[in-house]
């Protein structure tokens, strides 16, 4: 069985996104968990430790800004916003709440994963020679 690098969830509405989101991490040998909404997502935070959290904001229900402000102070896992969301005003908002980086859609998948490696390489323990989790 391959190595994964790191554990992410992505919680996104859109069936479609999630499925192309996981299925490039995957390729990159990420292990995903997707969630359609906050709720969803909080279920199995409470039961899994992620190492990063992919986060959409516009979702029905409880959106993600609501579910990052009720919940960063608990959790001590880093979280991308992805968005459609992408004025100035809305990033900083995204920033204040908690998260740790900010990428509106359309996105380009390389840019996505870059931003993940960057915030993984600060936050978890890793293999000097590799880069990878150990």
């Amino acid at each position: 069985m391959d190595k994964f690098i790191a554990h992410i969830l992505v919680v996104d509405d859109d069936d479609g996104i999630r499925s192309l989101v996981k299925k490039y991490l995957n390729e990159n040998k990420f292990l995903v968990t997707t969630a359609e909404n906050a709720e969803n997502a909080l279920d199995k935070i409470k039961i899994i430790k992620f190492d990063l959290i992919v986060l959409d904001i516009m979702m029905p229900g409880k959106s993600g800004l609501e579910f990052l402000k009720e919940n960063k102070k608990k959790l001590d896992t880093p979280v991308i916003l992805l968005t459609a969301k992408g004025e100035a005003n809305e990033r900083v908002e995204g920033l204040e709440v908690g998260a740790d980086d900010y990428l509106p859609k359309p996105f380009e998948p390389k840019e996505l994963i870059l931003r993940i490696q960057n915030i993984l390489n600060k936050t978890v323990k890793t293999d000097q020679k590799k880069g990878y989790r150990i």
